[in-house]
């Protein structure tokens, strides 16, 4: 195998002239390849602190989008006539759109490209490899984005996650026109742009998604939402990931416990002395739940489980037997063809011609196209 190939030129872009002229010079290409880093990892309300954008022309860029507003690459992003290649889109497209607003079109995602023609390893290290022989790695992927300045080594990380991407489009597009599949794929991309932005939101019962949540006595679940809510709030004031503060285990074991002193507390392996000024906020917090009225204690809401007829489950055993078999013929994994959510939408609606498959929610056109009948025989 060979090294990873970086560009001719690196351009950092701090700007808004620099960032107008790479957009004007983006007017003319063809296609670029498209990533962005972000600083999740370490803070409460992430946020994209670089975009990394590599030419059809063997131009490389770094934008400081913590530097600059991004504004200027709007319009770029949304013109059909340049390909945007990103490996892994939708968090990049959903992240861009909540921070600058931006809309897309003409992406092609050679995560998607992979998976449409049968691989079974997906991320970029795998896919580069394997399709054009280079090597990448993932040294600096859990790296903190934020901080100025960035290290040669991120600066060549960052770079690589994209100077591939177009050629990687190229080779990608013959293996998928090869067996037919290419608009099954602009079909999944069209559904990646129009994505909603990411979104930040308050969400009170948040906690109850907490693993085993559901298992604790009524008592204990009251002190999780109170050591929830608290973290929350120590999460926004710091500026720092709510699992850095306290991961969910630690807090399952605090609302199991109950401790009522900081000898208590003790018993809780990372609590002390790693939070010992946090000890009286964390009593605190589930002496309130210690103290309230039986009647106010939460209770877990009731989700009926969906009722399934005979009918409908042999339907469901047949798609999935179905699926199984086109898997193989395919070589595509099973759930490509037609994953788990699809079968219970069509056992359910049991559509009986192609207008009727096509009212089915996310089967696609490609999939109505390709498999109409062999489906509508599935569930008749």
């Amino acid at each position: 195998m060979r090294e990873r190939i970086l560009p001719l030129a690196l351009t950092w872009i701090r700007t808004k002239p620099a960032l107008e002229e790479l957009a004007r010079s983006l007017e003319s290409c063809r296609a670029i390849g498209l990533d962005t880093e972000s600083d999740s990892l370490y803070h409460h309300r992430d946020k994209v602190c670089l975009v990394q954008i590599a030419t059809d022309r063997g131009d490389g860029f770094l934008v400081d989008s913590l530097a600059v507003d991004l504004a200027p690459l709007a319009a770029a992003m949304a013109d059909s006539r340049l390909v945007k290649v990103l490996h892994g889109a939708d968090y990049d497209v959903t992240t861009l759109k909540r921070d600058f607003g931006f809309s897309f079109t003409s992406l092609f995602d050679t995560m998607i490209a992979a998976r449409l023609i049968g691989k079974s390893e997906l991320g970029l290290v795998a896919v580069a490899r394997d399709e054009l022989g280079v090597t990448l790695t993932k040294t600096n992927q859990k790296d903190d984005w934020s901080r100025r300045p960035l290290t040669p080594q991120q600066e060549a990380y960052a770079l690589a996650d994209v100077v591939h991407l177009v050629q990687l489009r190229e080779r990608l597009t013959e293996r998928l026109a090869a067996v037919a599949r290419l608009e099954w794929l602009r079909e999944e991309c069209e559904a990646i742009a129009a994505l909603q932005p990411l979104t930040r939101r308050r969400d009170p019962d948040s906690y109850l998604r907490i693993k085993g949540a559901r298992r604790l006595a009524p008592r204990s679940l009251a002190a999780l939402r109170e050591l929830h809510a608290w973290r929350e709030r120590r999460a926004e004031e710091t500026d720092t990931p709510p699992f850095r503060i306290l991961g969910n285990e630690s807090l399952m074991k605090l609302a199991e416990l109950l401790p009522a002193s900081e000898a208590e507390l003790r018993g809780v392996a990372g609590i002390l002395p790693r939070l010992s000024r946090q000890a009286e906020a964390l009593l605190d917090a589930v002496r309130r739940a210690r103290e309230l009225p039986e009647v106010e204690l939460p209770a877990l809401p009731r989700v009926p489980r969906p009722v399934v007829s005979d009918v409908a489950q042999r339907r469901i055993e047949r798609l999935k037997a179905w699926r199984s078999r086109k898997g193989l013929e395919l070589g595509l994994d099973a759930s490509v063809v037609l994953p788990q959510r699809l079968i219970d939408r069509l056992a359910e609606a049991a559509p009986a011609d192609a207008q009727g498959l096509g009212l089915v929610d996310g089967l696609r056109r490609w999939r109505v196209e390709t498999f109409g009948t062999e489906l509508i025989a599935a569930v008749s």
